[in-house]
């Protein structure tokens, strides 16, 4: 127990698993419904060149249900939403890792930041392949209607007529994927997904632990837990975003254009962009960012307080 008046962090070993795993699927697979939008409008202003199609995030969205609806909103959503299956390997990770360090006795902070770099290795593993297909419906067929010049993204070369069905146009993808780069396509871009997700993740954890400590030692004792730790975590979101948002671009280029390298892409994107990279699909990258760490850790930490065994309840706060 962290403090004498009630516990800090709820622990893996305080937690009734029964009741965890299936709260946080459902709490997962809900915040993903509401804010998946804000995912496709920042693939689609990280994979255009300069400001082709979209001049930003309003612009984006504005154009994408003009001319698609609510449906152009949610591309590749249903592929997507698998992430929800690697969101429990991921928890399970974390916590594991947290858990274990627990019996050193490591600082707060170094096991937040640790177990979310674990967490990230195990959760990118399941959900590459899913991500690699969820990016490519995001952006098949997106035409330019601001200038005269046609602009139609479709790197797989696969049909475009509007009378095939989601199913169809995913299973075509899928085999053009295997076509052309066989098994390994589907993990294309898989080490840029490390590179960006792993430091992401932990310094995520870590940085959500930092600003909860200073949060608490400055706001009133009477301010709400569960409110200090969405704070902390939107502020942490915000953090991490702007320091790695060029790996996020060059992950989404080389996923969804199909280019060799990291090397390859960052050379082709700072050609393009040049000090750009640091801000290009940031707003969206941002608004996403606050919005799903607000709302995941609404979600996992009620859920744990709900889940958290019955002789521990007592030194709760909400």
């Amino acid at each position: 127990m962290e403090s004498s008046q009630f516990i800090k962090t709820i622990e893996w070993d305080m937690m009734d698993k029964s009741k965890f795993f299936p709260l946080s699927m459902l709490s997962s697979f809900s915040v993903r419904c509401f804010l998946y939008p804000l995912t496709v409008i920042k693939t689609r202003l990280q994979v255009q060149r300069h400001d082709q199609m979209y001049k930003g995030l309003f612009d984006a969205y504005f154009k994408i249900y003009r001319y698609e609806g609510v449906p152009g909103l949610y591309r590749g959503f249903w592929i997507s939403s698998f992430q929800i299956v690697s969101g429990v390997f991921y928890i399970s990770t974390y916590e594991g890792v947290r858990h274990f360090l627990s019996q050193n006795n490591s600082d707060l902070k170094l096991k937040a930041l640790v177990a979310g770099g674990c967490a990230s290795v195990v959760g990118q593993t399941i959900i590459v392949p899913f991500d690699v297909l969820s990016q490519h419906l995001m952006v098949l067929g997106v035409v330019d209607r601001s200038s005269n010049k046609k602009v139609v993204m479709n790197p797989l070369g696969v049909s475009l007529n509007p009378a095939r069905s989601r199913l169809a146009t995913t299973v075509d993808i899928i085999k053009q994927i295997y076509v052309c780069d066989g098994l390994r396509g589907f993990y294309r871009g898989y080490m840029a997904s490390l590179f960006t997700y792993v430091p992401n993740s932990a310094m995520w954890w870590g940085f959500y632990q930092l600003y909860q400590d200073h949060l608490h030692n400055i706001l009133p004792v009477w301010v709400s837990h569960l409110l200090i730790q969405c704070i902390a975590g939107t502020l942490g979101g915000f953090t991490t975003t702007l320091l790695t948002n060029p790996l996020d671009i060059i992950r989404a280029r080389l996923q969804v254009q199909r280019l060799d390298s990291i090397h390859q892409t960052f050379n082709i994107l700072w050609a393009e962009e040049r000090m750009r990279i640091f801000t290009k699909g940031l707003s969206a990258r941002l608004v996403q960012s606050a919005c799903f760490s607000f709302a995941i850790i609404l979600g996992y930490e009620s859920i744990k307080r709900v889940s958290v065994n019955e002789e521990y309840k007592k030194h709760i706060r909400w």
